[in-house]
């Protein structure tokens, strides 16, 4: 499918398997100096293999390749058809509904994202450097001729750089922005150094949390490449089904799964696990490891102790950031409790594509409500926070 001006051919593939894991980690390593897990081809591949992502779960892989016209790979995109909006963290129910309200047909569309994963990185896999502006625009050129053959309303590429999202605005893309909550190491020795420049009553509290797992016999380990058994994956997967038992239905990942991501990228797993006084496993949080950043993904428990969510998930990784010489620590969307605890309020991007004109002209008019609306509540947030001075 090459592009109007025949620089550049586009392939579309129905697996990651297909392109290979040697050319996709290639450009994923070009396209990023963090070594961000979720965008290698072990975490990708590993949804697929063990049906995470499939035409059943409503997650077609349409993976864009970008070749120069004589065929060299310059970059890769991952793709999906969807026919939902499950699993994307950037909500568009109420677009949908209104689109199909006024007659119109929104699903399925094209979404370029991570599965499951709310954590920022490069979604279009090219060079960095003074072209990746226009490489970005060549795929992202190559998913619109895709959405138009197949009469596809939308596109939506979610959870990008700034840069690559206002190279996309350039193409059409209306752009989006959201909060989350990162944690910044500020080169400090330990947890404690990390709170020196709190306030002392926020001081006072967290260090009054810890106390208090600690008298109730709590024991955390951080584990992370064979360290993690079997049995530490069983107990976790128990603990993660139940919370989406409990609170969102059906769990998206499969027991399957975390076999494969241990298998491919063990040294890239750090698994917090909670244990009681019988050394019995009662809670355990699941973060990636970067170059630079730490990943909080997915936690969960089955025994309920007051402030046991904010030790596993938040504390241990700042312990283990500080230990290792991150520089952040990411810990998923959501949550205005991280604030007092030292994540910061950070602004996401993500850039969506309207074929249709009137569409558009609503989505842009809200969209530049939104915008206004999260800037100020990020600056609100800033001065609420527990810092000195």
């Amino acid at each position: 499918m090459p592009d109007g001006e025949a620089e550049f051919q586009i392939s579309v593939h129905k697996s990651i398997a297909e392109i290979g894991r040697k050319e996709w980690n290639q450009c994923a390593r070009q396209a990023d100096d963090q070594n961000n897990p979720f965008i290698s081809y072990d975490f990708l591949y590993s949804l697929e293999k063990t049906g995470c992502v499939s035409a059943e779960t409503g997650w077609v892989p349409q993976h864009i390749k970008l070749m120069n016209i004589a065929g060299k790979t310059i970059g890769v995109a991952p793709l999906y058809l969807k026919n939902h909006s499950q699993g994307e963290y950037v909500f568009d129910w109420g677009w949908a509904d209104a689109y199909e309200r006024a007659g119109g047909q929104y699903y399925p569309k094209l979404l370029s994202a991570i599965p499951f994963t709310p954590v920022t990185g490069p979604r279009l896999l090219v060079p960095d450097g003074p072209d990746r502006p226009r490489y970005i625009q060549a795929i992202a050129s190559g998913m619109i001729q895709l959405a138009a053959r197949y009469q596809i309303a939308t596109i939506h590429i979610n959870f990008l750089p700034e840069d690559d999202a206002k190279s996309l605005e350039e193409l059409g893309f209306l752009l989006r922005n959201d909060m989350q909550f990162h944690w910044q190491n500020s080169d400090f020795s330990d947890f404690e150094d990390s709170l020196s420049n709190f306030v002392s009553r926020k001081r006072r509290s967290i260090k009054k949390e810890r106390k208090k797992l600690s008298e109730a016999g709590l024991v955390f380990k951080k584990l992370t490449g064979e360290d993690i058994t079997q049995d530490a994956w069983d107990d976790f997967y128990r603990f993660y089904k139940d919370t989406y038992d409990r609170k969102w239905g059906a769990p998206y990942l499969n027991r399957e799964f975390f076999d494969a991501i241990h298998d491919q990228m063990s040294d890239r797993i750090l698994l917090v696990m909670a244990y009681d006084e019988t050394d019995k496993a009662i809670a355990g949080a699941l973060n990636l490891i970067g170059d630079k950043r730490l990943y909080g993904r997915n936690w969960g428990c089955d025994e309920q102790y007051k402030f046991l969510h904010f030790e596993a998930c938040y504390y241990q990784a700042i312990e283990f950031a500080i230990e290792r010489g991150l520089k952040f620590v990411e810990a998923g969307t959501q949550g205005q409790h991280k604030l007092q605890r030292g994540y910061m309020p950070i602004m996401t991007w993500s850039a969506h594509y309207i074929g249709d004109p009137g569409f558009k002209t609503a989505i842009s008019n809200y969209l530049n409500h939104e915008r206004g609306e999260v800037k100020r509540g990020i600056e609100i947030l800033k001065e609420q926070g527990p810092f000195k001075n």
